[in-house]
């Protein structure tokens, strides 16, 4: 899977993208809201640990998520 930070703007939030291996979007989240996102695909145990990975990651960066 791959993680991708999206900046916002004044009136659209920050997102965080999460892709599969085929680039095909799995969960698409507001840094302030993970938890309904990351629940329907079955990453809520893992939160923690991506939003840690999603802080530290630069914005428009692809990232390698290996959870």
């Amino acid at each position: 899977m791959y993680i991708l930070k999206i900046r916002g703007t004044q009136k659209i939030p920050d997102y965080v993208q999460i892709r599969n291996e085929d680039f095909t979007l799995i969960a698409y989240f507001k840094m302030t809201n993970p938890r309904t996102a990351l629940s329907r695909c079955n990453l809520l145990d893992k939160m923690d640990r991506i939003l840690a990975i999603a802080n530290e990651l630069e914005y428009g960066k692809i990232r390698k998520l290996e959870l």
